[in-house]
């Protein structure tokens, strides 16, 4: 899985993406699935830089396999790549995240890899901190 992920985000073969669409809805059914008509997917943006070195953002690819709207609302600012910085920089890191626009209905972060959970507890604060009532995770791999 290590090699299909390094091939897919960081050697930008964007098509690749594609043979999670069942296994992502697959998963997100059965957790999610009362929550689909009031509940909005947002994935967890790439700094600038990041996207435009890759040529897409993997967490949206994955957003949009779900049964439910997706909604590009974070923006991430520039900084050092998470893949380069040691776990208890990764904890100690500070907010990356602003919002560009409050949603008030449950959100659904989604990612491609869950590694200690740094990522997604910034971006829910600043949802939570801007109307958000309810925020949870949803990532293809656990790191």
């Amino acid at each position: 899985m290590q090699e299909l992920i390094a091939k897919w985000k960081y050697r930008g073969d964007v098509e690749l993406g594609n043979i999670f669409r069942d296994a992502v809805r697959k998963g997100f059914t059965p957790t999610f699935a009362a929550m689909k008509k009031h509940a909005i997917a947002v994935p967890i943006p790439l700094s600038k830089d990041r996207e435009k070195e890759r040529g897409f953002n993997q967490a949206k690819i994955l957003a949009d396999f779900l049964p439910i709207k997706s909604e590009l609302v974070l923006h991430r600012m520039e900084g050092e790549k998470q893949s380069k910085k040691s776990r208890k920089e990764r904890i100690q890191s500070i907010n990356p995240f602003t919002i560009t626009k409050s949603i008030n209905k449950p959100v659904i972060l989604v990612d491609d890899i869950y590694t200690t959970g740094t990522t997604l507890r910034h971006a829910g604060k600043v949802l939570k901190e801007n109307g958000c009532p309810e925020v949870f995770g949803f990532t293809l791999i656990r790191g």
